[in-house]
This record gives structure tokens, C-alpha cells and sequence, in this order.
């Protein structure tokens, strides 16, 4: 943490961060094995203020990876298990009645929910009905609750990563596209190798615990953010972004007849942005001052995954959003 806070350059401040990327790995990988990607992708998330939706099968360590990732950051982290009796109340707290002994009066005192932490777990948050849904992505967006005719700001660094099951649909509320574009990543969290499936059963099955050590804190992280939207781009790599993006939209000039026959609806301007922070992010955490066109290339699944609605022709033949992201990517139509 030392060596990031006193970095009086930019320069110096690119080698700490690169360091600090190696310590994270390294402290996570006493809990977490394998998921690398992941792991990287989750950083760059919350580097560029950014939200994560991860996706996977229960069993696969998702919620003990984001508490040990707060726990490496030394950051305040809450978990909500979203159900369908769940209130937006819940999450972002209710006022309470309290009697004031010294003049005998009731007045309203706003107790604070679980939202306000550093990062925030939704667990499987397509269990929970729109309204509950509604009250987490407005302070993921405006990072402020209200309540009461008050409005409270969020501590920052404010990080959402909610969780979905990909197996059970029933009884589910799935999030509208319009609430899923408000996620920089969707994360597919796979399942382990052969070999890291039995480094975790050995681990988890005996009676070592280990113990995680705070790389960084809030500080240090509100700093880092701001780095990232320092780093400067290349025309040439925006452009490269905004073109990706603009091919994902059906019936617009120049784009491949496969866009056309498979996606109803492409991706909007905040997958561009995305792209470019993406690419910053990833940059830096590797130690390289400027993003190049193969850190957007890095960065286009989990961008574009959740932004892309693919038609009903595209869905009969098993074509998903990933599919048609990557022959974008492979035929070099950008």
C-alpha cells in the first residue's frame, strides 16, 4: 500500500500498480484456486467504477471469491440474499421511530441497509421481483440512496457484483436489458479443471485455513480509479471500439449479413465507453502505459455478452451473443 500511496508520477505509479496486481493475485490464491480470468476481469471492473454480473452454476465459489477480494482491498462488504419476499427497503434501509428522552418527542432516524459497503454481493438477484431490483440498480448508478426526503451518498469506492443461477428459470425475474446494460462485465464463472477440482477438494477438506492479507485499501483504490481515466488512448483503438460496437447493430451501413440475420438489437454507446475503460484497466494492470486494439479484442465478450439480443432465428439455430461477438472478432470485420 506504501509504495502505491507515495508514487508521486504516473510512472511510478504504473510499476505499483502493476506490483499491487501481483500481491491481489497472489493473496487470493490462498482461497480461490484457478479463475484467473476472472480474477482479472473483476479488478478492471472496479478500477473503472464499473459493475460485474457474474453468471454460473452453484458450487463454484463465487461469493467466496468477492468476500476475499474485499478482504485483499480492505474494503467493507455486505451480502444480500435476494428472495422474492425481498423489499427495496431492505437493501437500502428504512427509517424507525425513536423517542427523544430529553424533550419526550418521536422522530424519524434512517437506519442504513446493507448497500451502504464498499462491495455489495446481490445473490442470484433474478430471484427478486423488479421494484426490489429497481432500488439496487439506482444506487449502483446515482452510488446514493433516498429516504425519508433525504438523500444519503454511498461510501466510495461503491462496487456491485450480482450473482445469477443459469440453471433454475422458474420463478425467476430476469433483468431487463435496460437494467443489464448498466453492468460493465457479465462474467462466466466455468467450472474448474480436473486438477484444480482436486487442489480444491484437498484444500477445503482438511483442517488448514488460510489467511488473506489487505493489499490495498479505499484510498488507494479511489486512486487508482482516477489513474485509469488518465491513461491516454489512441485514436486508432477508439475507433477500433466504436466500430466493434457499431457492427453488433442490424441493418445499419456496413454491417455482415450474419448481424442482420442474428441480432435484433445490438449494443448502445455504453458498450464503447466500456470497451476503452476496459482496455485502460487492463493495461495498466499488466504495467503497459497505453491500451493497444488486442486489449479491446480482451475485453468484447464480457462487455458485449449481456448487451446483444439475438433473434429468434439465431436462438432456433443455437447462435448466442457470444457467438456472434466472436466471428466479429475472427472474421476481422473490424
Amino acid at each position: 500500500m506504501a509504495k502505491l500511496r507515495h508514487a508521486e508520477s504516473d510512472e511510478a505509479l504504473l510499476d505499483a500498480v502493476r506490483e499491487a496486481h501481483d500481491r491481489l493475485v497472489s493473496e487470493i490464491g490462498k482461497i480461490i484456486v484457478g479463475q484467473r480470468q476472472v480474477i482479472d476481469q473483476l479488478l478492471m471492473a472496479l478500477f473503472c467504477r464499473g459493475h460485474c454480473l457474474l453468471v454460473g452454476v452453484p458450487g463454484l465459489a463465487k461469493t467466496l471469491l468477492i468476500s476475499t477480494l474485499a478482504k485483499c482491498l480492505n474494503l467493507k462488504f455486505s451480502r444480500i440474499q435476494f428472495t422474492p419476499d425481498l423489499m427495496p427497503s431492505d437493501i437500502t434501509g428504512t427509517e424507525v421511530i425513536e423517542e427523544d428522552r430529553a424533550s419526550g418527542k418521536r422522530l424519524f432516524r434512517f437506519v442504513k441497509g446493507p448497500v451502504f459497503a464498499n462491495i455489495v454481493l446481490a445473490d442470484e438477484i433474478n430471484r427478486t421481483p423488479p421494484k426490489t431490483q429497481a432500488a439496487l440498480l439506482q444506487a449502483m448508478q446515482e452510488h446514493e440512496v433516498s429516504a425519508g426526503g433525504q438523500t444519503y451518498k454511498l461510501d466510495e469506492p461503491f462496487f456491485v457484483l450480482a450473482t445469477q443461477n443459469p440453471i433454475e428459470q422458474e420463478g425467476t425475474y430476469p433483468l431487463p436489458e435496460a437494467q443489464l446494460d448498466r453492468f460493465m462485465f457479465n462474467l462466466w464463472v466455468d467450472y474448474p479443471t480436473a486438477e484444480e477440482e482436486a487442489l480444491i477438494v484437498k484444500t477445503t477438506t482438511s483442517g488448514r485455513e488460510a489467511q488473506v492479507e489487505p493489499v490495498l485499501d479505499a484510498e488507494d483504490v479511489l486512486r487508482l480509479q482516477a489513474f485509469v481515466r488518465r491513461v491516454p488512448v489512441a485514436d486508432k483503438v477508439v475507433q477500433y471500439a466504436v466500430r466493434l460496437v457499431r457492427l453488433t447493430r442490424p441493418r445499419t451501413d456496413g454491417v455482415p449479413e450474419f448481424v442482420n440475420e442474428w441480432v435484433r438489437w445490438g449494443a448502445g454507446p455504453r458498450a464503447s465507453q466500456y470497451l476503452i475503460l476496459g482496455a485502460k484497466a487492463r493495461c495498466i494492470l499488466e504495467g503497459r502505459a497505453t491500451p493497444d486494439i488486442e486489449d479491446v479484442r480482451a475485453v468484447a465478450i464480457p462487455v458485449l455478452r449481456h448487451r446483444l439480443v439475438t433473434s429468434f432465428h439465431a436462438e432456433a439455430e443455437g447462435i448466442t451473443a457470444v457467438d456472434v461477438v466472436e466471428r466479429l472478432l475472427k472474421d476481422g470485420a473490424v
